[in-house]
């Protein structure tokens, strides 16, 4: 198991701050880590199996019109 920093996260996924914690309180990203009082991280395992559900869940009409 592999702890990412804010920096490495929004590398992989490109919100801020906010909108990752609205989705976290919303139960649909994974929660952070509490590592310290002033330190945080997450799963890096979690945060591809989130991603690669949206990766899944694309369909056709997803894509743009040409």
């Amino acid at each position: 198991m592999r702890c990412i920093s804010w920096r490495e996260l929004k590398t992989i996924v490109p919100y801020s701050r906010q909108h990752i914690g609205r989705l976290e309180k919303a139960d649909l990203f994974p929660r952070r880590v509490r590592l310290g009082q002033c330190r945080v991280c997450w799963i890096v395992e979690e945060v591809r199996a989130w991603l690669q559900e949206r990766i899944d869940s694309r369909s056709l009409t997803d894509t743009p019109d040409r």
